[in-house]
């Protein structure tokens, strides 16, 4: 059952990144994120009341409080920081970026959760950091590739602006990284004899703390008259974003309830397929066949993290 979860966490998780990049087009990026996490809210609220789960909350110790809040305030800033990134560089290389959070996520489970583990997961670590480094580094020469796929001229420019989203996609993976954990840890932190917090009511409490802290950084930077400004385009794919973020979401806490996160992460993460097939699709950022070969290398890592 976990891995079926998983599994919807990750076929929802792969087309919030290319829904959101349509959606902010042109938006600030703040506005965006508070907007899309207002819809997550409504979406997990309607579910957990239909479902029921909002009392186990009362089941928590403090050491769950605690750790929940965190795992909303470290969501948030990953998503500002992946929204930023996303709008400064290419798609396919900044979800790249952030699905590396598998690798650090794995090691904050084995030492924090003390979930076992083998020397292949060592193994499949590094494929997984090879993969990656194949998709984003910089080729040193031209290649055919190059001269058929026109998409590939970002390479030729690079200055200090069109950097600056490795820094922002860095900083998302490694805020994501920690999320699981924390999550992890504050549904299952209850009293002696309780259940766990429903994988409703804990998406509609961190989402709700997303909220008020993109809320703070909106009313602080004086963005919220920009709503003015967003097309019909930008609304729909915002929504569509924050109902496919709330699916994931609501997978996701259910998988980790029920499994391991060495388990349920890694399956999660395999939403890079359906993220970089559609930003080839949808915004024209073309691969060569390093970067595909860099793909199918970080999907066998993954995948090899299952066993």
């Amino acid at each position: 059952m976990p891995i079926i979860f998983a599994l919807v966490s990750a076929v929802s998780a792969g087309f919030v990144s290319i829904s959101i990049k349509i959606g902010l087009k042109g938006v600030d990026s703040n506005l965006g994120t508070f907007l899309r996490t207002l819809i997550v809210i409504i979406f997990a609220a309607i579910f957990a009341s239909i479902v029921g789960g909002f009392y186990t909350l009362s089941n928590m110790t403090l050491l769950g409080w605690i750790t929940l809040s965190f795992s909303g305030i470290f969501t948030a800033l990953s998503w500002l920081c992946g929204f930023k990134a996303l709008q400064v560089g290419q798609a396919h290389k900044v979800i790249v970026i952030d699905k590396l959070s598998t690798v650090l996520t794995m090691g904050l489970a084995i030492i924090i959760l003390s979930e076992p583990f083998w020397w292949l997961t060592f193994v499949a670590m590094g494929i997984i950091l090879t993969g990656t480094m194949l998709m984003v580094i910089k080729p040193k020469s031209k290649t055919i590739d190059d001269d058929i796929n026109e998409n590939f001229k970002p390479h030729k420019i690079i200055n200090a602006k069109s950097k600056s989203w490795v820094l922002f996609a860095i900083l998302a993976l490694v805020f994501a990284s920690f999320t699981a954990i924390l999550a992890s840890i504050g549904m299952n932190s209850v009293y002696y004899g309780k259940e766990p917090v429903a994988a409703g009511a804990a998406t509609f409490y961190r989402t709700s703390i997303v909220a008020l802290l993109s809320l703070c950084i909106v009313l602080g930077t004086k963005k919220m008259k920009n709503i003015k400004t967003f097309s019909r385009r930008n609304w729909i794919f915002i929504i569509i974003s924050g109902i496919l973020t709330g699916v994931s979401w609501l997978a996701f806490f259910a998988a980790l309830q029920i499994g391991n996160v060495s388990i349920v992460v890694p399956i999660d993460r395999l939403s890079i397929i359906i993220s970089v097939v559609g930003a080839t699709i949808m915004f024209k950022e073309k691969l060569n066949w390093i970067g595909w070969l860099g793909l199918a290398v970080l999907t066998i890592g993954t995948l090899l993290l299952l066993i």
